[in-house]
Order: C-alpha cells, then structure tokens, then sequence
C-alpha cells in the first residue's frame, strides 16, 4: 500500500502519481487505484491509502520482491509504504495457507 503524505492522520491530496507505467512493467505486477482521481489530465492522490501494488510469484519471497521493486517505480511526493510487509510470511514466522487443488 503506497499511502499519501501525512497518512494517517491529515493525509495530503492533490500530489500528482506517476510511474505507475514503470510499476506495472515488472513482470507478475499489478497497480491497484484506492485513492486517486484524475484532475486537469493528471492522476492524482485523493485520499491516504492511495495505490495498492500487488503481484505473484513462484513463491512468496518472489512475489514480494516483485511488488517492492514496483512500488519503487512510483512516485508521489512525502509517500511513504512499508516494507515489512509479508517478511515474517516469507522467512516462515506466520503460517499462509495455500489453496489446495
């Protein structure tokens, strides 16, 4: 989740978003629009939560590493996501069930 600046107690609106292009260049990635609006031809934060950068793998190490190469492909002024997302999943400290077949 990218999240606008000062999310999340006054979050900033109106900053433009780009590279959500270069994001979505890397392979298993998708750029998912929560808080965003289109003003004057240009995309635009509009709210805190503002993108969600999603994507898969082999495994959960890959699908990971995909997201966070993307998401780093994206600007947005003062916005910040964390990084720690899914690591204690990926080395194995919380149990993810998988679909069985």
């Amino acid at each position: 989740m990218v999240a606008a600046d000062g999310y999340p107690v006054a979050p900033r609106t109106g900053d433009e978003v780009t590279g959500l292009a270069a994001a979505e260049e890397v392979d298993g990635v998708h750029v998912l629009q929560a808080g965003t609006a289109l003003r004057d031809g240009r995309l635009v934060s509009a709210g805190g939560r503002v993108l969600s950068v999603v994507s898969l793998g082999a495994d959960l190490a890959e699908a990971r590493s995909r997201a966070y190469a993307a998401a780093h492909r994206i600007h947005l002024p003062g916005s910040r996501f964390r990084g720690d997302i899914a690591r204690a999943a990926e080395q194995g400290d919380v149990h993810v069930p998988t679909r069985k077949a």
